[in-house]
């Protein structure tokens, strides 16, 4: 069983149930904490739409936490969410600007993730 994520026509992961869904549960909860829309939407078939311009702006919010912090444990459970969503953001055309500190180490997880992540 999976649990698809759609942009538009295109499903640009299809994850397992459970990593799907536990993605879709954190996703908005970190949204709420900042004060954004996720851009996820349920889908009736069990899954999740995307819509790339909130979630852009999600994923820029949830980077400048990441980037903005020094506290190792807000790093670490922002990473793991971060990774997967600026793979997700990826798939939908969307990119967002990485400082130059960040752009190799964050780029080189979200390539060894995506191969994970069948579309």
């Amino acid at each position: 069983m999976s649990y698809p994520f759609e942009y538009g026509n295109e499903t640009i992961w299809d994850a397992g149930y459970h990593s799907g869904k536990l993605y879709a549960s954190l996703a908005p909860g970190a949204a709420r904490f900042l004060d954004v829309p996720s851009g996820l939407t349920a889908t009736p078939q069990g899954g999740c739409a995307v819509d790339r311009e909130m979630f852009q702006v999600f994923v820029e919010r949830l980077y400048g936490l990441y980037a903005a912090t020094s506290n190792e444990v807000m790093r670490e459970l922002a990473h793991g969410l971060l990774v997967t969503s600026l793979v997700l953001l990826d798939r939908t055309g969307g990119t967002i600007e990485l400082r130059p500190e960040d752009a190799a180490p964050l780029g080189d997880a979200k390539s060894a993730l995506s191969r994970s992540m069948a579309s």
